[in-house]
């Protein structure tokens, strides 16, 4: 059975007043949000929630509490620089509700693919004994070593793992994936937003997609015309996600997307990082041009 399908929000994480811990309450407020929305799934801690940034403690708390008020299925992040960290993250999670596990390779450090494969296989192995959920591979080159795409299918086709985000970005590598889950089916999620109308289109199960997070009502107004078979409707609503791609593209993964949210009314709290006075010009542009863009009204036959 698939859990996770259609939209699933990369959700991010709202911070108080310092940029290394969570809001929680914010960040339930932004779950309310979403659910009101229509999403499917909420991931959350993966690179859009920031979760570098947060200690063990933190990161449990939020996914306790976030599996509790959701009334979608959540797939928590489990991501850690380490087997043993990964492990205890997943074990928490799972006793926490988690509908699904998601985890990269071991971030900072750059491994080879053998050791990328042992990793995933010793997860599984020992995370059946204690993280009874699902583990869907979490490829984001961008941010760690690359699952290449020979190594994806060896671990998909032992039947312990439920499926794969992949964010490279790379058509062919999804494509390769896509084959793949036709002859030996696993959950194939798309992770970049760009390639979602034709993902989709080709076979994927779904987006983890950081822009629904801003503004789910586009995500999931373009993947209902996606399923109609509404070509001139498809070709509107992916030219407004992009266009909001490459104003987003201008500032560091999430500060656009927060900054929509805050327009929207939930609280997003302090950046990680302080913003360059040059860049914080350039996001007051944004925020203006959120405003009008977001508020343009799309007529009654194709509102999102």
């Amino acid at each position: 059975m698939t859990i996770f399908s259609g939209v699933i929000v990369a959700a991010v994480t709202p911070h108080g007043k310092r940029g290394d811990e969570p809001d929680i309450a914010a960040t339930l407020e932004l779950i309310d949000f979403l659910c009101d929305a229509g999403v499917q799934g909420i991931a959350l801690l993966g690179s859009t929630g920031e979760f570098v940034n947060l200690n063990f403690s933190d990161r449990v708390r939020l996914v306790y509490l976030a599996a509790k008020r959701s009334r979608v299925p959540v797939l928590a992040g489990v991501s850690h620089t380490s087997l043993d960290g990964a492990l205890a993250l997943a074990r928490e999670a799972a006793a926490a509700g988690a509908a699904g596990l998601l985890l990269m390779p071991p971030y900072f450090f750059r491994y080879q693919q053998p050791e990328i494969r042992e990793f995933y296989l010793r997860f599984a192995a020992e995370a059946a004994h204690g993280a009874h959920a699902p583990v869907y591979l979490y490829n984001i080159p961008a941010f760690t070593t690359e699952i290449a795409g020979e190594t994806a299918i060896q671990l998909l086709s032992t039947g312990r793992f439920a499926g794969i985000k992949d964010s490279s970005g790379d058509w062919n590598n999804f494509e390769l994936l896509l084959r793949h889950a036709r002859e030996h089916p696993f959950t194939l999620l798309v992770g970049q937003d760009a390639l979602f109308a034709r993902a989709r289109a080709a076979g994927a199960a779904g987006i983890v997609s950081g822009v629904a997070c801003a503004v789910p009502e586009l995500l999931l107004a373009l993947d209902r015309a996606i399923q109609q078979g509404a070509a001139a409707e498809i070709e509107r609503l992916d030219a407004r996600l992009h266009e909001f791609l490459r104003r987003m593209d201008r500032f560091p993964l999430p500060v656009g997307i927060k900054a929509a949210l805050e327009l929207r009314g939930i609280k997003i709290g302090s950046f990680a990082v302080p913003l360059a006075p040059e860049t914080s010009a350039a996001l007051d542009e944004f925020r203006e041009w959120f405003g009008a863009w977001h508020r343009e009204a799309p007529s009654p036959a194709t509102k999102p």
